[in-house]
């Protein structure tokens, strides 16, 4: 039988009260362990060095270096960890930009114990994760995208028509469930239609693959789920 598999888990978020909460959770999983805390942005670069963690716990609002700045370090080094963003309500332009850079999830701060202990468990599958409320936001901030990217443009002439559909409904939040409903495929088509697009289009995830739909003008802004 094969040997389980821990999850490295370092924690980043300036109260003291919030870390000590999320230690109790993680460590209370039989596969998770926090592996190191952070209460700032330079502490963060700094533990995520020592410790090697497989996901990053990361708030935005923390003192000398938010949490952007740090993310945009660690997404940079030759192996970076799985970062998930834990977000509030009014930092939308916070988690536009963190998209960008390349983060494996979003999460509100006020999500249950149980979608946070999900999200990283699926980020450290190498899958990306979506709040549904935070996808919604994020795709308004797209909203403010004047014209598309010329190059993202291009590089969609890569995917079959297909493809391209799946890409479409998954940066509208539809789920691999709901898409398959909508296109009549199975799952797991879906998800083999999706982990085409994203080897195409030298994408990571589905966070990323919501980006790039929406740069790139394959999707507006304010279009129809339908």
């Amino acid at each position: 039988m094969s040997a389980r598999v821990t999850i490295r888990v370092v924690l980043a978020d300036d109260e003291a009260m919030i870390r000590a909460g999320l230690r109790m959770l993680v460590d209370a999983q039989d596969d998770m362990e926090v592996v190191g805390e952070a209460a700032d942005g330079d502490a963060a670069v700094a533990t995520v060095a020592r410790t090697h963690p497989d996901v990053v716990l990361l708030d935005i609002r923390m003192p000398r270096r938010d949490g952007l700045s740090a993310a945009r370090e660690l997404l940079a080094a030759a192996s970076p960890p799985r970062i998930v963003v834990l977000t509030t309500f009014d930092e939308d332009a916070h988690v536009a930009e963190a998209l960008r850079l390349g983060v494996s999830g979003f999460l509100l701060k006020v999500a249950p114990p149980h979608q946070l202990l999900d999200a990283i468990r699926t980020v450290a599958a190498g899958e990306g994760l979506l709040d549904p409320a935070v996808t919604l936001r994020v795709i308004r901030s797209f909203a403010e995208v004047p014209t598309p990217d010329a190059t993202k443009a291009d590089a969609l002439a890569a995917l079959t028509a297909r493809e391209t559909d799946v890409l479409g409904l998954v940066a509208r939040a539809l789920s691999n469930a709901e898409i398959a409903a909508r296109l009549h495929l199975g799952e797991a088509t879906v998800k083999t239609h999706l982990g085409r697009v994203l080897m195409k289009l030298g994408l990571r995830d589905r966070v990323q693959a919501v980006a790039f739909a929406y740069e790139s003008g394959l999707v507006r802004a304010g279009a129809d789920r339908g």
